[in-house]
């Protein structure tokens, strides 16, 4: 009875260093930096940081064209309040004579050039 349970043990130990053994080549390879788990990670690692450098480059050209557009909106507001100063500036001036009625600027001796129709080109 005793060499029968000696056999079993023995039987047993290498069973259960056969099963070490297949999980040691499973870890092995599930590590493996080529392709593995271990490679998935390195892979995702380096994405993020390549998202981290165009994220901050993103941010920092968001930043410049704010800036630039918030100069341009302050030049905007200084041209409208300017047109607001015309355009009221534009209310205290005289109104204009009727278009019918001859200019007062006008010198009645000043030559008048008029086109008649049909002499209109070269022939």
């Amino acid at each position: 009875m005793d060499l029968i349970a000696d056999i079993l043990l023995v039987a047993g130990a290498l069973g259960a260093g056969f099963y070490c053994f297949i999980l040691a080549r499973r870890l092995t390879r599930f590590t493996d930096l080529e392709n593995g788990v271990g490679g998935a990670v390195a892979v995702l690692s380096a994405q993020v940081d390549d998202l981290t450098r165009t994220l901050s480059a993103a941010q920092k050209s968001a930043g410049d064209s704010s800036k630039s557009l918030e100069e341009l909106t302050d030049r905007a507001e200084d041209v409208a309040r300017r047109l607001e100063l015309l355009l009221a500036s534009m209310h205290d001036l005289p109104a204009a004579p009727p278009a019918d009625a001859p200019s007062a600027r006008q010198d009645p001796s000043d030559p008048v050039f008029v086109r008649h129709p049909g002499n209109g080109g070269l022939r």
